[in-house]
């Protein structure tokens, strides 16, 4: 078929949307679901989390199996999975279940992500065909994760909380559908079998790392978890690290590493994916629980952010014609970085909301054409017969950005939101959980006296003010920092040539 390989794109960057969707879709639809399963606050924390965690902590081995046995094949079982986890998910009547059918869905994702980057990479032989297909790529995966919110928020204004995981159903079967009939099946380059101790290791390693940051936010502070934690996920990468060195056929083959501009690109995509997940989580409880929009209205307040993510994604693969894709993936950020900061001193009163909207956007746009330049830096470099382990790698670094975004933001949040919220007298009494949350301090109103609910409500809005403020700060900051880094590192990048030699 003339132009299959833009059919194909289609049909990889549709499975790819809604793994991404599936990663912050349940931010607006979280205060309805924690009400109706009444999960608690480490609950949530899993049930938010695990779905990245898994994705990243399986990526490697799978990205490599797609390269021993096909990555369309890999592909195929990814969707039927993620249909089935869906459904489960859909069912939950317990915390405990949601957080089950959630890891079957991190198992899923992470079956199909390598293989949607890889399929590109087969597909589009052409260097600037390739760089704009990874540019609508890159575009479609922000989009997806921006877009997570808006489509909670929309299926919550007329249908019940497990809606966000039935409309997976009708993605999964077109997408079937389409890769059945069009998606050609490519022979294998080979690759080595199913490492399952290696990739327990990492697991083990990257809960115990989110876990730690987690109890950086705990009131009262308590040392030992945060140093158990801190052991445990130590242990499991170090003994990952450890293994990895001494296969003959790693997971990771730290070699890619060494590549120029390889290492910055995977901790370019990494931030940027972290903060625009973590600007997205606390802005939109703000809008939810401080400014009382419904989950609609907050989602479609943020969507200017992924309209962004979308143009920005094609904007970098076009800008990476002109210049290093390093230079590329700084500039962008530190686009973002600024309009984060010029965020951070705008009110949300209502007065100004054509600023939010335009700010949004360009922080969307600057995410979206920075991850398009990682990804290509990224892919591009790799040789042929690592392509499903880059592929894997890249999407590790996108996963893992969205899932320390959540542990690190959302613990500044918290600990923001706790050390200013200042009771006073006549409210010292009440339980220590309104120092936790906002969800629980509103909850804790309902037993008060109107007079008193009223005190609370106003001091936890303001507190949650501050911890929004706190999270801008922090995210442009670490922006700005990591585009300083790509930035002196486009001076060592380098065309790639007899890299395949490295490798064999």
């Amino acid at each position: 078929m003339k132009n299959q390989r833009w059919l194909t794109l289609f049909i990889v960057a549709s499975a790819l949307f809604m793994i991404c969707v599936d990663m912050t879709v349940l931010y607006t639809a979280l205060p309805v679901l924690t009400h109706a399963l009444k999960a608690n606050a480490a609950e949530r924390l899993w049930i938010v989390n695990v779905y990245s965690l898994v994705v990243a902590g399986l990526l490697p081995g799978l990205g490599t199996l797609g390269d021993r046995y096909g990555h369309r094949r890999l592909f195929i079982a990814g969707l039927l999975l993620f249909g089935l986890a869906s459904l489960a998910a859909a069912a939950a009547t317990t915390p405990a279940w949601l957080i089950g059918a959630r890891v079957l869905l991190g198992v899923a994702g992470a079956t199909m992500m390598p293989a949607t980057l890889a399929i590109i990479r087969e597909e589009f032989e052409d260097e600037r065909e390739r760089a704009m297909a990874i540019g609508w790529w890159a575009g479609i995966a922000g989009g997806g994760l921006a877009l997570g919110p808006v489509i909670g928020g929309l299926l919550l204004a007329h249908f019940d909380w497990g809606a966000v995981f039935l409309i997976n159903l009708p993605v999964v079967a077109l997408t079937l559908l389409l890769t059945w009939l069009y998606l050609p099946a490519r022979p294998p380059r080979g690759g080595q079998a199913w490492d399952g101790i290696g990739s327990l290791q990492v697991m083990i390693g990257l809960f115990g790392v989110v876990y730690a940051i987690k109890t950086c936010a705990d009131r009262p502070f308590a040392l030992p978890p945060l140093l158990l934690s801190l052991a445990v996920g130590g242990v499991g990468l170090w003994l990952f690290a450890r293994r990895q060195a001494r296969q003959p056929q790693p997971l990771i083959d730290f070699k890619l590493f060494s590549l120029p501009g390889f290492a910055v690109a995977t901790a370019g995509a990494m931030v940027g994916t972290a903060g625009i997940v973590g600007v997205e989580l606390v802005l939109g409880q703000h809008l939810q629980l401080v400014l009382d929009l419904t989950p609609l209205q907050a989602g479609l307040f943020i969507l200017p952010a992924p309209l962004g993510g979308l143009l920005g994604g094609p904007l970098g693969g076009w800008l990476l014609r002109h210049a290093p894709s390093n230079r590329v993936s700084a500039g962008a950020l530190l686009l973002a970085a600024l309009a984060v900061l010029s965020l951070q001193a705008l009110p949300l009163d209502g007065q100004q909301t054509w600023l939010w909207v335009l700010l949004l956007a360009l922080m969307g746009t600057g995410v979206g054409a920075s991850a398009t330049a990682s990804a290509t830096a990224i892919m591009s470099g790799a040789p042929p017969q690592r392509a499903g382990m880059a592929a894997a790698i890249e999407e590790v670094s996108f996963e893992l950005g969205g899932t320390l975004g959540v542990a690190v933001f959302g613990s500044l949040m918290t600990i923001a939101y706790g050390y200013t919220l200042n009771l006073p007298a006549a409210l010292q009494g009440l339980p220590a959980v309104v120092h936790e949350s906002i969800d629980d301090a509103l909850r804790v109103m309902a037993d008060l006296s109107p007079a008193q609910a009223a005190v609370l409500r106003d001091l936890a809005h303001s507190a949650f003010t501050h911890a929004l403020v706190a999270v801008l700060w922090g995210t442009a900051l670490v922006w700005a920092g990591m585009a300083l880094c790509l930035w002196r590192a486009s001076g060592r990048q380098a065309p790639q040539r007899g890299v395949e030699s490295r490798f064999t």
